[in-house]
């Protein structure tokens, strides 16, 4: 049993009992508030571990709280719930150091994952702080278990990154998976152009929120199921420069920003938003174009009905040189970076 309590801030009863309930089965004991500024109250005065609060709350919401919280102890483990997973909220709530962002019904197994990991980071941090403190007594003994610990911190950046790629899911029922799987078809492409392991960290960051910038889009436009007008079209156009201007205040995506900015230039200079050319395109941008348009392809779409493979690969071949970038597609084609 924890010797702090997890601290859950909701103005619904039910909603903490229900996480209260299910945390205590795992031996995490919990305390409740009904909004931010009695949270805010109770975390003065008392230890906790954890806080779980939702956003939307009377007198104090839980951004607010959360920047309070932050403000006096920078490293307190955070969880923010919403029944609104509004893509400006997660960006902010990831910008005052918000450890995870769930969506509202709450799945309770998925809180308890939650919990777990950010406790398991809380650990993991403590742990660092105190190899900082007793470094050179330390060094030798426990170099190994060290690098493990930074490893974990370092993958918090793609569980970041992973929460905003499923704010697009939960936007678009049709793109479902599709920044995954993106993320995959591009990493391997990656490996076989032998980027080394930072570059493909990057990569992987990229691939995943290159359409971030569809959240800024009406549903009534990305859902529609007839074909778009000229005007509907043009104005779809606009998500990776919507993207870009997501991500670019937070510094660690600074250096991801050409990869949304330029997944739909083309080869041949005809894409959007900038008409870049040839190698003038990104090169990671040029990777991620050949993954999404096979990806989309193959996909369920409002509009249309998935496309074979072998149709989507005879496709793909005819845009070589012009949408694509003839090595990247013959690297996806000969190596069935696909399957």
């Amino acid at each position: 049993m924890l010797e702090d309590k997890i601290l859950i801030v909701d103005d619904e009863k039910t909603i903490y009992s229900l996480i209260a309930r299910r945390l205590a089965k795992e031996g995490y004991p919990c305390v409740m508030a009904n909004n931010g500024r009695e949270a805010l109250g109770y975390f003065y005065k008392n230890n906790c571990s954890l806080i779980i609060s939702d956003i939307r709350m009377p007198e104090m919401n839980g951004l607010e709280l959360l920047k309070n919280v932050k403000g006096v102890r920078p490293d307190m483990m955070f969880i923010i719930m919403t029944a609104y997973p509004e893509i400006d909220m997660a960006v902010e709530a990831i910008r005052l150091g918000a450890n995870d962002f769930i969506i509202k019904p709450v799945d309770l197994e998925l809180v308890v994952f939650s919990v777990k990991k950010a406790l398991e980071r809380k650990r993991m941090e403590e742990e660092i702080e105190a190899h900082h403190k007793n470094l050179e007594k330390l060094v030798e003994e426990r170099t190994s278990k060290l690098r493990e610990a930074l490893l974990v911190l370092k993958k918090t950046h793609l569980d970041s990154v992973k929460v905003l790629a499923g704010a697009i899911d939960a936007k678009d029922p049709y793109t479902r998976g599709h920044s995954d799987r993106v993320r995959k078809m591009s990493m391997r492409i990656g490996m076989k152009l032998s980027f080394n392991e930072e570059r493909l960290e990057n990569l992987v960051f990229g691939a995943l929120l290159h359409d971030i910038g569809k959240i800024g889009i009406r549903d009534e436009v990305l859902q529609k199921k007839g074909q778009l007008t000229p005007e509907e079209y043009q104005y779809v156009q606009q998500h990776p420069l919507i993207g870009v201007k997501i991500i670019e205040g937070i510094d660690f995506f600074k250096d991801k920003i050409s990869m949304i900015r330029n997944h739909h230039e083309h080869f041949d200079g005809s894409g959007y938003p900038d008409g870049l050319m040839g190698e003038t395109i990104p090169l990671e941008a040029r990777i991620i174009a050949v993954s999404d348009a096979f990806d989309a392809m193959t996909s369920l779409r409002p509009h249309r009905k998935a496309m074979p493979v072998e149709d989507v690969i005879l496709e793909m071949g005819k845009g070589k040189g012009k949408q694509f970038d003839p090595q990247i597609l013959e690297i996806f084609l000969n190596e069935k970076i696909y399957q």
